[in-house]
């Protein structure tokens, strides 16, 4: 993938007349960074074309800040490189109105020090090469994430309403603007089909239509985005924190792939004449994410609060286990006799970023398609309540270093990726350990 990413001068003028005929006066340059936040810079239009001929440059070490945006060193992007800008160059593909600013629009960017040298942890870049070797296997890769989250009233902190009732159809449009975020979204290209309140108060799970390779974790990214920023503006908080509260729901993100032929176009992991209707190959990708399980942990819960969410009975995994339409293990065979076969990995909480989170499952399970590995049996019972299934990790650092003694996972994500992702997550877990907590202050100032 030593390829540049600037395009030619006719499709950025192309590009431009595109702009003008659809009246933006205003285009944001939006990089995911390694927490999948959007770290932007706004163009207005007559500077467009510039920028996508020459790149636009932005600090290098941007998609390493920490979640606090501190400058980590250790991370290869900063100190290693002088503080040097990276070059960013829009995916004309990724175009989409935001619908609540005025004649304003957004595309994703990839980036790069030079021509031909991108930036090897940015993941845009991991994802996009983990689609690559899925394609050389002659695989197209459908995929979608389901992301769970909180609404909060921002004066308070506290979600806007309480109690369990999912599904309820006055909480699931509880407030006007909770219409408008679903127009919003539509508008820009996140094809939503369901939407509803969640387990717990207040929280929400919309859900929208798959697509192909990158693409799918660009509506991720711009959906997770999108809400933040709209239910912002309506003057409350979206928050896709894994554990708000210690005794209320944990909110994930489930990843969909499947595999469908090059040649054929049909889906490889369905096999009617298969007892389960699951193909080898599909079901070799599911081993492949059970003997990776402990490596994924890191990317699909990247933080120390994601491990408050990993407890039996909470619809979340605790071992690392795979059954048809077992919502108690890791991995859900969503096996229905047709092209909609699917694997599900619900490991991941929603603080993980789309780009990684789909580029280490879709890598997880390619691994085990090339090995042809045979996949265990599933559980008799719930998956959950099996005890010979393995344990997930149960705190980063834990997850951590099982990512680092994975060699196979390492090498399909990058080392670079890993020295970069790793550098970051270490600081960050630094940070984590200096800080004295409520917890400690109720527990033992006046007592001790």
């Amino acid at each position: 993938m030593a390829k540049t990413f600037r395009a030619t001068d006719a499709a950025i003028a192309r590009f431009g007349k595109r702009l003008e005929r659809t009246g933006v006066k205003f285009l944001r340059f939006e990089l995911p960074d390694l927490h999948g936040i959007s770290r932007c810079k706004v163009v207005p239009a007559q500077n467009v074309e510039g920028y996508c001929k020459r790149g636009l440059n932005v600090y290098g070490g941007a998609i390493a800040l920490d979640t606090a945006s501190h400058v980590v060193s250790g991370t290869l992007y900063n100190e290693e490189v002088k503080y040097r800008d990276q070059k960013l160059y829009p995916d004309f593909g990724t175009l989409t109105p935001v619908p609540w600013h005025d004649a304003t629009a957004k595309v994703i960017c990839d980036t790069e020090w030079d021509a031909g040298r991108p930036l090897l942890a940015a993941p845009r870049y991991v994802l996009a090469k983990a689609v690559a070797e899925a394609e050389r296997l002659g695989y197209r890769v459908l995929m979608a994430h389901e992301f769970e989250f909180y609404v909060l009233d921002r004066a308070t902190m506290k979600p806007l309403f309480t109690g369990m009732h999912i599904f309820n159809n006055v909480r699931n449009q509880w407030a006007p603007f909770i219409d408008d975020l679903l127009n919003h979204l539509m508008t820009m290209g996140v094809d939503v089909i369901t939407h509803n309140c969640e387990y717990a108060g207040a929280q929400y799970e919309i859900n929208y239509k798959a697509d192909w390779g990158v693409a799918g974790a660009d509506r991720g990214f711009t959906f997770k985005n999108a809400v933040k920023e709209f239910v912002h503006r309506a003057g409350y908080l979206a928050t896709f924190m894994a554990k708000p509260w210690s005794d209320s729901a944990g909110s994930g993100c489930h990843v969909h792939v499947s595999l469908w032929d090059k040649k054929t176009g049909g889906n490889v992991m369905v096999d009617a004449k298969d007892g389960l209707g699951v193909s080898a190959v599909g079901k070799a990708f599911v081993q492949g994410l059970i003997d990776h399980g402990r490596a994924l942990m890191p990317i699909m819960n990247p933080t120390p609060n994601c491990y408050h969410r990993i407890r039996p009975h909470t619809f979340a995994p605790s071992n690392i286990s795979w059954g048809v339409e077992d919502r108690s293990a890791m991995v859900r065979v969503k096996a229905t006799g047709d092209d909609g076969t699917h694997v599900e990995n619900r490991l991941g909480s929603a603080m993980g970023n789309p780009y990684l989170t789909a580029a280490a499952t879709l890598q997880a399970g390619l691994l085990g398609i090339k090995a042809k590995s045979k996949l265990k049996g599933q559980s008799t019972g719930t998956a959950e309540e099996d005890p010979n299934w393995p344990k997930l990790p149960q705190r980063l650092p834990e997850a951590l270093d099982a990512l680092a003694a994975d060699k196979a996972m390492r090498e399909a994500l990058g080392e670079e990726f890993f020295q970069v992702f790793n550098a970051m997550k270490r600081h960050e877990l630094q940070r984590f350990h200096s800080h004295v907590t409520d917890w400690e202050r109720t527990e033992y100032l006046e007592v001790h």
